[in-house]
């Protein structure tokens, strides 16, 4: 199972290197990695995704909290979250079949940020799923190149868990 992984961590030269190297000692891989600023000034927000089961992930996270300048490391995995992504995906669009992208763009909610004779750049923000999903669409027209961010996740002061919410939707 991939578990995602918040740690608020002091903002200092070395702190990442710490965490992933922690994570190489063990022999983990970090599948998804996104680090900024956080809500207060001096202090980092990075968003982890790793595989692995509950308990490996439980020794993880206290590994995490004995490491200099972590704050905080959540498991919210499990919680609900809002999470997002960015991609940039350059795809082949000449003008046979360039309308037929565009409506797989507009379908998707995702931008046209370059445009040229045989492709177009385009950017996508949602959640992972929506990642594989146009991707899944636009391979058959030849992705050129692609650049993802890592996930990056809060949890929900609300509480409500909106994968909860759709599946009602879908047996109404």
């Amino acid at each position: 199972m991939k578990h995602t992984i918040s740690v608020l961590v002091e903002d200092e030269a070395g702190v990442l290197t710490r965490i992933a190297g922690l994570f190489a000692r063990r022999g983990f891989n970090i599948e998804s990695l996104a680090v900024g600023p956080a809500e207060q000034s001096g202090i980092s927000r990075i968003t982890m995704v790793v595989p692995g089961d509950d308990d490996t992930i439980e020794q993880l996270t206290k590994q995490l909290h004995k490491l200099i300048n972590v704050i905080k490391v959540t498991d919210i995995t499990k919680i609900p979250c809002v999470e997002r992504e960015l991609m940039l995906v350059k795809v082949s669009a000449n003008s046979s079949n360039r309308s037929e992208v565009l409506q797989i763009v507009q379908i998707f909610r995702a931008k046209v940020v370059d445009i040229s004779d045989d492709s177009l750049i385009l950017e996508v923000v949602g959640d992972p799923g929506k990642m594989v999903a146009i991707i899944s669409m636009l391979s058959k027209f030849g992705i050129k190149e692609i650049a993802r961010t890592g996930k990056v996740a809060l949890v929900r002061e609300s509480g409500v868990n909106t994968e909860y919410l759709k599946s009602l939707q879908v047996k109404v």
